[in-house]
C-alpha cells in the first residue's frame, strides 16, 4: 500500500507481484494427495488460445478461482488445473493468413495468454498444465477412439453434411445460421461425404433415465435435455417402391392413421429424393428444387409447403394402394428417417401440403360426437377417435389401433413397433488439418485397419504445406479428384507395410514443396489415418486433401506398423 494525500492506495504492481511470487515459491496451489482432507476438483472450460484474453475470460475464470479458493479455506484438498483447447480451424486459418504453421501460431498464443493468466493470479496448479494438441494428451483420445471402434461405438458412413465452401469444412447444424456459415457467412451447401461418427444413440435410454437422478438442476434445463433426446414410441412402416426394388421406411407415432395415407414426402437430403427421379421427365425439376431448398434456412423450410413430385410411386404396405412420392421442403433428414407418410386429414402440415398440391384428404379417425367431411375440413384433426375406413381395424379406438396395426405390420414383415429418438449420432469430421488424428490406416489389401494401441500416439505431421482452402494446391491426381479437401499436404509420401503386415500402403509421389528426406514420424488422420477428428474440442479434425478420391490415397508410410515403430523415438512433447 502507498500513502498519498492522506489516503492509503492499493498498488497492484507491488502487492500482486509479491504474493504471486510467494505462492509460486511455496507451491500454494499445487494439488497433493492428502487422505486427511476431502478432495475437491474445480475445472473451468479450457480457453481457446486465440492470442489475447478479454473480459469474458476474466469473468469466467474468476468465478472458478473464487470457488477453488473458498474450498481451500474450508480445508479441502483442491485440484484446480488449467489447459488449452488448442486444436481448431481458426488457428489453421490464422496460420495461413500470417504464413506460419498452426503449431507455431498456437504455441505463441499460449505463451502470451499463459502470462496474462499468471498475472491475474488465478490459483491454478500450473504443474498440471496441458494442451489438447500435445501428443501426450491426444494419445488418450486415440485410445478411447480405438476402444469405441472395437465396440462398434465409432463408425464411418457416407452421409449428407453441411459444407462451407469457403472454410472447406463440415459444419454442425448449430453452426449454420440463416443458411450461412457461422464463421464467414458463406452460403452452406449439403454434400455427401464419408464421415466418422460416435454412436451416442446407443446411450439414449441411459441418458434419459439419468435425468431423473440430477439433484438441484433447474427443471427447464432438464426439460431441454429430455426434449433433445426426444424419445418417441411408435412404429416403423416400410412402403415398397412400385415397379422397382427398394422401399421407403418411415417412423410414425400415429400408426392408427395408416389407412389415411394418400402420398409420401421425402426430405430433400433423402438418398431417394433425386434417385427416384433420375432418368425421368421430373429429374431436372427435382434437382432444382433440392438445390434450392438445401440452401434455405431450416426455420423457413419448416414453415413452407413447397414440394415437387418425383414421378415415382410406392405401395401401401397393407392395402397395396399406389401412392405418389413427393420431395417436400418441410421434411428434415435429421428427424425420423427423413421420410413422412402423408396423412392430410390427421396432420396439419400434410393437410396444408395436400391442399396446395391437389392431393386427396381421407378421414380415418372420427372424433367422438362428430362426423368429419374431408371436402369441408378447415384443418386436420390430430386428436384421438374411432377408426373408420381402416379395413379390419375399423371401429377400434385410436390407442388400441396403434398396437394392433403395428403388430399386423410386423406379421407381414413391413415394420412393427419401435422407439425412436430425436438424438442423432455425433458426427466428428469437422476440420481440415489442425486437429487430433484418427488412429486408423487405409490399406489396399486390409481395408480400414486400426493402429495397434502399442503404436499410439499417431502424431500429426508438421512438415506440411498450408494453402488457402480457396486455392487449389499444386497439381496431383488426388488433389484434382478432391478439390473440396484442401489446406494441408505432407511434403513427402513414401511406401510401407500396413499394421497387419500383409501389403504395402499406397504410396504417393513426392510433391514439389520438398525433396528432402522426411523425418520418421507417425502421421495424421487425413494422410495416414482418417478424415476426422478427436473428441477433445468442439471441432477437432484433420481431413486429408486426398480423402474424397479413394481410400487407397490415404495410407502413407508412417501410418503403418513398420514406420510407426521407428517413429516412436522421434515423438516429442509439443
Amino acid at each position: 500500500m502507498r500513502q498519498g494525500e492522506g489516503v492509503t492506495r492499493y498498488d497492484p504492481e507491488a502487492v500482486e507481484a509479491k504474493w504471486q511470487a510467494r505462492w509460486e515459491a511455496t507451491g500454494a496451489f499445487r494439488a497433493r494427495p492428502d487422505p486427511a482432507r476431502a478432495p475437491y476438483y474445480v475445472l473451468e472450460m479450457f480457453p481457446y488460445p486465440s492470442g489475447r484474453l478479454h473480459m469474458g475470460h476474466v469473468r469466467n475464470y474468476s468465478i472458478g478461482d473464487v470457488i477453488a479458493r473458498q474450498r481451500r479455506m474450508q480445508g479441502h484438498a483442491v485440484l484446480h488445473p488449467i489447459g488449452w483447447d488448442a486444436f481448431g480451424l481458426p488457428a489453421e486459418n490464422a496460420a495461413i493468413k500470417h504464413g506460419v504453421h498452426p503449431a507455431r501460431w498456437t504455441a505463441d498464443n499460449i505463451t502470451h495468454m499463459r502470462g496474462q493468466l499468471r498475472r491475474l493470479g488465478f490459483s491454478y496448479d500450473w504443474d498440471r498444465e496441458l494442451a489438447t494438441c500435445d501428443p501426450r494428451y491426444y494419445r488418450w483420445e486415440q485410445l478411447f477412439f480405438l476402444r469405441m471402434l472395437a465396440r462398434d461405438l465409432a463408425y464411418k458412413r457416407r452421409s449428407p453434411v453441411n459444407w462451407c465452401p469457403s472454410c472447406a469444412t463440415v459444419l454442425a447444424n448449430e453452426q449454420v445460421v440463416d443458411g450461412g456459415c457461422w464463421r464467414c457467412g458463406t452460403a452452406v451447401e449439403l454434400r455427401e461425404l464419408d464421415q466418422w461418427y460416435l454412436r451416442i444413440t446407443a446411450y439414449a435410454e441411459e441418458l434419459l433415465g439419468a435425468l431423473d437422478r440430477l439433484e438441484g438442476w433447474p427443471e427447464r434445463v432438464v426439460a431441454m435435455q429430455r426434449n433433445w433426446i426426444g424419445r418417441s414410441e411408435g412404429a416403423e412402416i416400410r412402403f415398397p417402391l412400385d415397379g422397382r426394388d427398394g422401399e421407403i421406411a418411415v417412423f410414425t407415432t400415429r400408426p392408427d392413421t395408416l389407412f389415411g395415407v394418400t402420398f409420401m414426402s421425402l426430405a430433400p437430403e433423402h438418398p431417394l429424393a433425386t434417385a427416384l427421379a433420375a432418368g425421368t421427365p421430373q429429374e431436372a425439376a427435382v434437382a432444382a428444387f433440392v438445390t434450392r431448398v438445401r440452401a434455405s434456412a431450416r426455420a423457413e423450410r419448416a414453415a413452407g409447403k413447397d414440394g415437387v413430385a418425383t414421378g415415382a410411386f410406392c405401395r401401401h404396405p397393407l392395402t397395396g394402394a399406389r401412392l405418389p412420392v413427393y420431395v417436400a421442403s418441410f421434411v428434415l433428414m435429421e428427424y425420423g428417417t427423413g421420410a413422412v407418410m402423408a396423412v392430410p386429414a390427421h396432420d396439419q402440415r400434410d393437410f396444408e401440403f395436400a391442399r396446395a398440391h391437389g392431393r386427396p384428404v381421407k378421414v380415418v379417425v372420427q372424433p367422438e360426437g362428430e362426423r368429419l367431411d374431408p371436402s369441408t375440413m378447415p384443418s386436420a384433426w390430430e386428436g384421438p377417435g374411432t377408426l373408420v375406413d381402416s379395413g379390419e381395424f375399423s371401429g377400434l379406438d385410436s390407442e388400441a389401433a396403434k398396437t394392433r396395426i403395428a403388430a399386423a405390420l410386423a406379421a407381414r414383415g413391413r415394420g412393427g413397433p419401435t422407439v425412436s429418438y430425436r438424438l442423432r449420432d455425433w458426427g466428428i469430421s469437422r476440420q481440415r488439418y489442425w486437429g487430433a488424428p484418427i488412429p486408423v490406416v487405409y490399406c489396399e489389401r486390409c481395408g480400414t485397419v486400426p493402429v495397434p494401441e502399442a503404436e499410439l500416439p499417431v502424431v500429426l505431421p508438421e512438415d506440411v504445406t498450408l494453402s488457402s482452402p480457396r486455392t487449389r494446391p499444386s497439381s496431383t491426381r488426388a488433389a484434382r479428384a478432391a478439390p473440396g479437401r484442401r489446406g494441408a499436404r505432407p511434403t513427402r509420401w513414401t511406401p510401407s507395410s500396413s499394421p497387419r503386415g500383409t501389403s504395402p500402403a499406397t504410396a504417393r509421389r513426392t510433391t514439389s514443396a520438398s525433396r528432402s528426406t522426411p523425418k520418421k514420424r507417425a502421421t495424421g488422420s487425413g494422410a495416414a489415418a482418417s478424415t476426422s477428428t478427436s473428441a477433445a474440442s468442439s471441432t477437432p479434425c484433420f481431413t486429408c486433401s486426398m480423402h474424397a478420391s479413394s481410400p487407397r490415397c490415404c495410407a502413407i508410410s508412417a501410418s503403418c506398423a513398420s514406420t510407426s515403430r521407428s517413429a516412436s523415438s522421434s515423438r516429442r512433447a509439443w
